[in-house]
C-alpha cells in the first residue's frame, strides 16, 4: 500500500470524515463530551467501583486520545501542504512578474489562493 500526502490528489472517505471530525472535535459539544468522561472516570475511582469499570473509564479515554491525535495530524498535514503551494505559486509568480511572464503564475496563484475551499 503506497501512503500518499493526506492533501495530495483527490480527497478520499478518510479526509472527509477527517474535516468532518476536525470540526466536531474542534466544538463546545465535543468540550462537554470530554467533560463527562473526565467526570465517569473521577466517579468510577471515587466510588470504589471494581478495578474493571476503572480500566474501561481510562482506555475509553486512552482511544478518544489516540483517535484525536490522528485527526490532528491529518489536520496538520493537510493545512501543512496548503501553505506549502500557497508559497510555491507566490514565488512562482514573482519570478515570472520578474521575467515579464506573469500570467501563467499569476493564474496558478489565483488557484492556490481558493485553496481553502479544497482542502
Amino acid at each position: 500500500m503506497l501512503v500518499q500526502h493526506p492533501a495530495a490528489g483527490k480527497r478520499g472517505r478518510f479526509e472527509r470524515f477527517s474535516e468532518a471530525a476536525s470540526n466536531f472535535t474542534s466544538s463546545p459539544a465535543f468540550y462537554v463530551v470530554c467533560l463527562v468522561l473526565v467526570a465517569l472516570f473521577i466517579a468510577a475511582h471515587a466510588a470504589g467501583l471494581e478495578i474493571t469499570w476503572q480500566l474501561l473509564a481510562g482506555d475509553l479515554m486512552t482511544s478518544v486520545t489516540l483517535l484525536l491525535l490522528a485527526l490532528l495530524k491529518n489536520a496538520e498535514r493537510r493545512a501543512e501542504h496548503a501553505i506549502q503551494r500557497k508559497l510555491d505559486a507566490i514565488a512562482a509568480a514573482l519570478l515570472e512578474q520578474d521575467e515579464g511572464q506573469a500570467r501563467k503564475a499569476q493564474e496558478n496563484l489565483r488557484k492556490a489562493i481558493r485553496m481553502e475551499d479544497e482542502v
